[in-house]
């Protein structure tokens, strides 16, 4: 190779590293901008943890509260927890970050997965939160605190409930993330639709396997789990035939027709 082309390589590497590291800094000077919003003047870290926390109030017996341990854990799960929610809430624009990154490198049609692909992704997340926070956690909960000897007081501490909580989130989040996986898989032809309908039985027994091991051991929080799981993997089977045709090339709309 020339010195030529060695050092049009070294510039171009170069220029891939200070554009990565300018999209970091604007993502995360937006998800830190977020996080002093939150903390600093509205809602508040104290006042976001006593809404996490209202699922599981509501199974303990009135008048009942949660157990701090540290000395400076009432503080610093507070302020975790509204660090996961800035996050959760910059979402749309990280990943927005993310395909700017990657964009000149995509052709025409190519770009036109990137705006449905980010606000479903934001959005479905979203709704497996919202999910599992107003459906699963009242039924967990009340379920582990029926299920308590009446020899013991339930006092859960904020840390472990604040990991159990984002635990949960996380899984659900994820898990209805599916029907996005599905088609960006069919559209980068890594599997086939007609692939994706023969390994069906495969999936719902994985999904039900995944359900027994992240979610507590009651019967109805794995279900909540897995029956999520297995019709937002058809759905992604359903949709995405009509995402590849809208999105692939004009000469491959003609090779196909």
């Amino acid at each position: 190779m020339s010195d030529e082309n060695t050092s049009s390589v070294q510039e171009t590497f170069i220029s891939h590293l200070i554009e990565l590291r300018t999209r970091l800094v604007r993502a995360s000077a937006v998800v830190l901008a977020v996080f002093v919003l939150i903390f600093a003047v509205w809602p508040g870290a104290a006042a976001i943890y006593d809404f996490m926390a209202q699922p599981m109030l509501n199974a303990l017996p009135e008048g009942s509260k949660m157990i701090a341990t540290g000395v400076i854990t009432p503080f610093m799960v507070p302020v975790k927890l509204s660090m996961m929610v800035a996050l959760m809430i910059s979402l749309p624009w990280v990943l927005y970050q993310a395909w700017a990154f990657v964009a000149p490198g995509l052709y025409a049609h190519e770009k036109r997965l990137v705006a449905p692909l980010i606000i479903s992704s934001s959005l479905l997340f979203v709704l497996g939160v919202a999910f599992c926070y107003f459906l699963v956690f009242g039924t967990v909960f009340k379920f582990i605190n029926d299920f308590a000897p009446a020899s013991i007081t339930v006092a859960p501490d904020i840390e472990n409930y604040l990991d159990f909580v984002l635990m949960m989130c996380l899984a659900f989040g994820l898990t209805f993330e599916v029907p996005v996986v599905v088609i960006v898989l069919v559209r980068m032809g890594v599997v086939s639709v007609e692939k994706l309908k023969a390994i069906r039985p495969y999936v719902i027994v994985g999904a039900f396997v995944i359900a027994a091991i992240v979610t507590p051991p009651d019967v109805m929080s794995q279900l909540f789990l897995a029956i999520p799981l297995c019709l937002l993997y058809e759905v992604g089977i359903l949709l995405a035939p009509l995402f590849k045709r809208t999105t692939e090339a004009p000469e491959q709309s003609s090779e196909t027709a």
